[in-house]
């Protein structure tokens, strides 16, 4: 047997691109996304879901790209943080709000911490709470530095630039969470 009896091929979009590739069904989503479709700005950090350097969105819901299969993600979209900004002219308002606030040193974790912002607006503005919420009956958290720290706590950041991007965050999407 040489392995391609056990491929499968895998239609997604990514970036809003349809893709279509072959891999073997217990390929993760991280290294289809590097190693088939040159995509490297998600990163390959611990492989073991516990740093959030691979965090990507899969149809709007962040996931860690080294513990999701590719197969997965067949006939769903994903964004990589390629697909953050638009176009190859102008940078997200999140990307450049981490430069202007130092939300990065290094810049390893950077851009699962972005896509990670992303997802977790999208679950704050659904009303779900985290473990900091005070009021969860309430129906919608309250829209705080500590939330914001709470909710990206799956994202590690070994230089410590957590201030620099917990204030990105805050400055970005304070007046989109407050509709």
């Amino acid at each position: 047997m040489d392995g391609d009896e056990t491929r499968m091929s895998i239609r997604f979009r990514v970036n809003g691109e349809w893709r279509e590739l072959r891999a073997e069904p217990r390929v993760s989503l991280l290294d289809a996304l590097r190693e088939r479709l040159g995509l490297t700005g998600t990163k390959k950090g611990c492989n073991q879901g516990a740093c959030g350097a691979c965090t990507v969105l899969l149809d709007g819901e962040r996931v860690n790209a080294c513990l999701t299969l590719v197969v997965q993600a067949h006939g769903r979209e994903v964004t990589t943080v390629e697909g953050l900004a638009r176009g190859d002219a102008a940078l997200h308002p999140l990307q450049a709000a981490f430069i202007e606030c130092d939300g990065f040193q290094c810049g390893y974790c950077t851009l699962g911490q972005l896509c990670s912002a992303h997802g977790m607006v999208r679950e704050f503005q659904r009303g779900l709470p985290s473990a900091v919420t005070a009021e969860v009956r309430s129906g919608r958290p309250a829209w705080s530095s500590e939330e914001i720290r709470e909710r990206l706590s799956g994202n590690l950041c070994r230089c410590g630039a957590y201030n620099g991007i917990v204030e990105a965050v805050n400055e970005t999407f304070q007046a989109e969470v407050a509709r």
